[in-house]
């Protein structure tokens, strides 16, 4: 952040972080303070006339702020909304000054391209998606956790070579790479090249870095409603598409689950995603129904199991139906 703030005129830096990760909190700002105490900090840094400095903002945990204006407005106090764009952050961002906001994936390859050069990290990775990925290994994978990977690594390597496989013998289902937003993966994509380009192929990206591994014994439509759940909690509200959206996808995938879906409440859970991805307002609201999307794409004979009351992993019992039924 540092070389950033130099690079671009900057003399204050924000690091923000969740305020439920503790540790994470302690092990910045401790980086903060002994960076002060070597003169990486402050005022004239190594004699210089460049001053820049560190501060860290605690998030509240709202998801909506991963989006870089509403994450601005949580920085200035602010309840964590999108803003209209534009203006873009860089024209008029934090305190109505130009800002860049980046993740701190992409500001930690910084100091080594410094060090050893560009053409060094382009020995690294594919020829259009250079350098290292991180990604955060979990769900039915044997050895879980965070991983650094050429890109192009392929997601069989990843989740065998790496992740020792899928426990209890099961097999393999899918990968949702990239966040609850992120794209669904199949079998048939095992050895592609995860690279940007690769991915923007299939309507999938890297996103985060979040690797979620989902074995077969698991509810392709009892997956996807977890996830509406999570974004119908964590929708800021502001967006139509976005609240009224998600809720009915959530109300769809309800019916479905319990045995009373029907042939339209398919037609309409794709059609209300196609839209959402078109007119939400923010990156939060348009990418939300990837992941109905992907599932409707690669499992939607599982769908079509539900609407005669049948779940061919058995997780859906269908009680309620029977009940109302009888």
């Amino acid at each position: 952040m540092i070389l950033a703030g130099f690079a671009v005129g900057a003399h204050q830096g924000y690091v923000y972080i969740r305020g439920e990760y503790h540790m994470s909190i302690a092990r910045v700002k401790r980086a903060i303070e002994q960076a002060r105490a070597h003169g990486l900090l402050g005022k004239g840094i190594f004699g210089t006339p460049f001053s820049f400095d560190l501060e860290i903002r605690e998030g509240a945990g709202a998801y909506i702020c991963g989006e870089e204006t509403a994450l601005i407005e949580s920085i200035e106090g602010k309840r964590g909304e999108p803003r209209n764009k534009p203006p873009f952050p860089p024209s008029v961002g934090l305190w109505g000054k130009p800002t860049i906001v980046n993740n701190v994936e992409t500001l930690a390859n910084v100091p080594q391209i410094l060090r050893k050069g560009a053409e060094w990290y382009k020995g690294i990775g594919t020829a259009k998606s250079p350098g290292t990925k991180v990604f955060t290994m979990v769900g039915n994978i044997n050895n879980p956790g965070l991983i650094e990977v050429p890109m192009g690594i392929t997601l069989r390597e990843i989740i065998y070579d790496i992740g020792h496989g899928i426990p209890n013998g099961k097999g393999f289902k899918l990968a949702q790479l990239g966040g609850t937003t992120g794209g669904i993966l199949t079998s048939e994509h095992l050895d592609l090249p995860l690279s940007v380009e690769s991915l923007r192929e299939i309507g999938a990206g890297m996103g985060s870095g979040a690797l979620l591994v989902v074995d077969d014994s698991q509810c392709v439509v009892g997956l996807v409603k977890n996830f509406v759940e999570f974004f119908v909690h964590e929708s800021c509200g502001i967006c139509t598409l976005c609240r009224e959206g998600n809720g009915r996808l959530l109300e769809i995938l309800d019916r479905l689950t319990s045995g009373h879906g029907t042939a339209r409440d398919l037609e309409l859970m794709e059609e209300l995603a196609n839209t959402m991805t078109k007119g939400a307002f923010c990156g939060l609201g348009q990418a939300a129904p990837i992941p109905i999307i992907g599932c409707l794409r690669y499992f939607r004979e599982e769908f079509e199991q539900h609407l005669e009351k049948k779940c061919k992993t058995g997780r859906c019992t269908f009680e309620a139906a029977d009940t109302a039924a009888a």
